[in-house]
């Protein structure tokens, strides 16, 4: 795994986090690499039911790593190895962005494509595309409309101004904002509640969710009768049944890694 990315597990937890501090964590091929790297880690292990993203130091990513100077964005770096590109809606499990400082560019867009996103609520946030010369990228045209509407989503990414984590609540870009010294234990807070949850019923209502982005209503509930059917039919449906009205935790078999329906996987 790429020292650019920590990877810890604590408690069912994985912890993901940004690792180059004197650079503002500033987005590189090694990096994203190593977040590939972590995410496919985090994924393929039972013992993890929910993760993490962060940075270290100040920042949370300064954006684009802009070593390259005037050429930075001229064409796509070729990374040189096979390692596929896995994003955090990819991942059959919740991922929580947990923005602890400065995130601009690429360190808005890419927490767009996490599950959750809480910010310390100083934190300088924006999609500052358009003042480089360039356009938001990783969907951030469809997901931020549809958090925080069309038309602060306009405003947002057309213009390309900063707002500080407080703000980025009220527009709904975030679901909260807290003091930076709160985030991380919030975040901790927000990732306990899903280990309550049944990891197959978790990767498909995510599944779902982010296919809701694109589809009609007609369309999900087709969607959701083809699994509804098949999920109430496998263990852990009797399992949360039976644990409920015998007042105990319920102790689930199936895995978001190996188990989930097809079409799902």
């Amino acid at each position: 795994m790429s020292d650019a990315v920590l990877y810890e597990v604590a408690d069912s937890i994985a912890t993901l986090t940004l690792n180059r501090p004197e650079r503002m964590n500033a987005w590189s091929a090694d990096l994203d690499r190593g977040m590939s790297t972590a995410l496919a880690a985090a994924r393929d292990d039972d013992a993890v039911r929910a993760i993490i993203v962060t940075g270290a130091g100040r920042a949370f990513c300064a954006g684009a790593d802009l070593g390259g100077g005037a050429d930075t964005f001229a064409g796509r770096e070729d990374t040189g190895d096979n390692v596929q590109q896995l994003l955090p809606y990819h991942v059959p499990k919740p991922v929580i962005a947990a923005i602890n400082g400065p995130a601009v560019g690429i360190g808005m867009t890419y927490p767009m494509l996490c599950d959750v996103r809480i910010a310390a609520d100083t934190a300088k946030l924006g999609f500052v595309f358009t003042r480089r010369g360039m356009m938001p990228e990783l969907a951030a045209h469809t997901i931020v409309q549809r958090v925080a509407g069309f038309s602060n989503a306009a405003h947002l990414l057309m213009s390309g101004r900063i707002v500080t984590g407080a703000e980025a609540a009220e527009l709904g870009i975030v679901t909260k904002a807290v003091p930076k010294n709160e985030l991380l234990q919030t975040a901790r807070a927000m990732a306990a509640e899903y280990l309550l949850a049944a990891p197959v019923s978790v990767a498909i209502t995510k599944r779902l969710l982010w296919e809701g982005m694109h589809t009609g209503i007609a369309d999900m509930l087709e969607r959701e009768d083809e699994v509804f059917s098949w999920l109430g039919n496998q263990a852990d449906a009797r399992e949360g049944i039976l644990s409920f009205l015998e007042k105990r935790d319920p102790e689930w078999q199936l895995s978001a890694a190996r188990d989930l329906p097809e079409g799902f996987a």
